[in-house]
């Protein structure tokens, strides 16, 4: 397990205690980590008790069709874009039991990326208690490491905002 891999799993575990703590539950919306949040949450120990479901939904048919997200807005602003991520953030909340969500949606490449959205952008947001707050990032590397950062980077952004 690299580092990043170990920091994801570390911000997990802090994750669901204080998710345990105040008795709430987490979904996830994930595009190109394809499940890898979910995973890192479901790793660890008791997760039952915190983590309610994650979503992956990694063609646009899927993000409109299980989350909900608008398909004139995945037309027009791209699935990648601060408006679909704050969508799917949205939606997950709204087709689960959760009481906090966390999307994640970007271009890992290697194919894929433009001049306006080049390999490695990718778009976050987090819905607590119905405020929700997005973010774009621009990491480097393969399809991998861009994966494992924004897998890092959604929970840690979580963990900041509880």
């Amino acid at each position: 397990m690299d580092t990043t891999e170990q920091t994801a799993q570390d911000i997990a575990k802090k994750l669901g205690a204080w998710l345990v703590m105040k008795d709430m539950k987490l979904a996830t919306a994930e595009s190109c980590t394809g499940g890898w949040i979910a995973k890192c949450c479901t790793d660890q120990p008791g997760s039952s008790a915190w983590f309610e479901r994650g979503f992956v939904s990694y063609s646009d048919a899927a993000k409109h069709d299980s989350l909900g997200v608008d398909a004139q807005v995945l037309q027009f602003a791209g699935a990648v874009s601060e408006a679909v991520v704050r969508q799917m953030a949205a939606g997950a909340l709204a087709h689960s039991a959760a009481d906090v969500a966390l999307a994640v949606t970007g271009i890992a490449g290697p194919d894929g990326g433009s001049e306006d959205k080049p390999v490695g952008t990718v778009w976050f947001a987090w819905d607590v208690a119905g405020t929700v707050e997005s973010e774009c990032m621009v990491f480097a590397g393969d399809r991998d490491a861009v994966r494992r950062q924004a897998v890092a980077h959604a929970l840690d952004g979580l963990a900041a905002r509880l």
